[in-house]
């Protein structure tokens, strides 16, 4: 159990609630931000003692059916119940490391996707495989270390370096959003793995950005269907974006695609025709 953790994420999602959303008076005289404490508790059938101490870390684990009311009476996603269950020690977690170790089948796979620019990332955002369309929409990751081949770490550069949106994406702070979310249900599944722990802190220490989204405590993206790319080579080329998750790896597998016969879909051809030399600048990185 995360007692530090539980607090701060049962906070979060209390201040974001209205007393609207749940049927309570707002009333003219309301000062906190989102619900009351008591509030809560009412709503979640536990005593507002029991809650209070849940938010300040002083609280004993609690039972399944007291996080079932809680979820309740905060309007939890799926996707934030289950994060309640991992910080509250409810759910199986991975005490070990994270996988950065490709399932041989999946590196065949990359190289047999027709027109598809393909790449796998592990739990913390490193590009562990990819293919030469992959290498030519974004960037020759082959030249690169692993630790620059980290997708959270080109999203959210260290002070001093200019922030810019990696591969001149569409999405870019949507982008910065979901990966600061997937590394929060990552750090609640790997607690011991200090790769995991080291690259939040370097983030956190480092990049204002960051700091500030990880603050939220949000753990859903909503997905994303399409983005664009911005290349010198082809100009600005749509996908289709699919990203298909190795559960067993904590690892994700990710399709950038167009339409046959779009012209989006002509120019990945011509990418995958030029290779690396399409890129946009030293290193892939667009200015």
């Amino acid at each position: 159990m995360d007692k530090r953790e539980l607090g701060a994420f049962l906070r979060s999602r209390r201040e974001r609630l209205r007393p609207e959303d749940v049927g309570v008076p707002s009333g003219p005289r309301r000062r906190t931000r989102g619900l009351r404490r008591e509030e809560v508790a009412v709503l979640a059938h536990i005593s507002t003692e029991y809650y209070v101490r849940l938010e300040q870390a002083r609280a004993p684990r609690p039972s399944g059916e007291v996080l079932a009311g809680i979820a309740g009476a905060l309007r939890l996603t799926d996707a934030e119940c289950d994060h309640l269950h991992v910080l509250a020690g409810t759910a199986p977690s991975r005490t070990g490391l994270h996988s950065r170790e490709v399932r041989p089948s999946i590196l065949a796979l990359l190289d047999r996707l027709p027109n598809t620019a393909a790449f796998v990332t592990s739990a913390v955002f490193e590009v562990l495989a990819w293919n030469a369309l992959a290498a030519a929409l974004m960037e020759d990751f082959g030249r690169l270390s692993p630790r620059d081949r980290n997708l959270a770490r080109r999203a959210f550069p260290a002070v001093g370096r200019p922030e810019r949106v990696p591969y001149g994406i569409s999405d870019g702070a949507e982008f910065r959003h979901h990966v600061v979310m997937r590394l929060r249900t990552t750090v609640a599944r790997y607690p011991a793995d200090p790769e995991v722990t080291g690259l939040v802190e370097e983030l956190r220490a480092g990049n204002a950005t960051f700091a500030r989204l990880w603050e939220r405590h949000d753990v859903q993206a909503a997905p994303t269907l399409t983005k664009t790319f911005r290349t010198t080579a082809v100009g600005a080329v749509t996908v289709d974006c699919d990203a298909l998750a190795l559960t067993d790896r904590d690892q994700h597998v990710v399709l950038y695609s167009a339409p046959a016969g779009s012209r989006d879909a002509e120019a990945l051809a011509l990418l995958g025709a030029l290779g690396p030399r399409a890129l946009r600048g030293p290193g892939g990185v667009d200015g």
